[in-house]
């Protein structure tokens, strides 16, 4: 996954806003201390409700952005869980996330 804003420099923990993008074309934000971890959970299936369905996997990790605070980051997911497929998708895009990802499954 190489799709990181800029990482942390900060001594302090930082946060991360994570998408995950499903099987059956759905994206899912969240935000976690360890994006990478997080990820691991969810593939095992011990993430959160949405992503415990089975028709959601495999999950793909496609976003990753750190912050400071753990503020910032629930702040991040907000905002993002707020917008339309349509802006979801465009937000993707210009952070660099490559549309043939969600283009080739048909999306939600």
């Amino acid at each position: 996954m190489d799709n990181q804003a800029e990482p942390v420099t900060s001594k302090g923990k930082s946060y991360d806003f994570y998408v995950l993008y499903t099987a059956d074309g759905y994206f899912y934000g969240g935000y976690s201390d360890n994006a990478e971890r997080r990820f691991v959970k969810h593939q095992q299936g011990q993430g959160a409700k949405f992503t415990k369905v089975k028709s959601r996997h495999p999950l793909q990790l496609i976003y990753v952005q750190s912050f400071t605070s753990k503020h910032d980051a629930m702040s991040a997911e907000a905002k993002f869980k707020r917008l339309t497929r349509p802006q979801k998708e465009a937000f993707l895009l210009a952070a660099g996330v490559a549309g043939q990802i969600w283009q080739s499954n048909g999306g939600e």
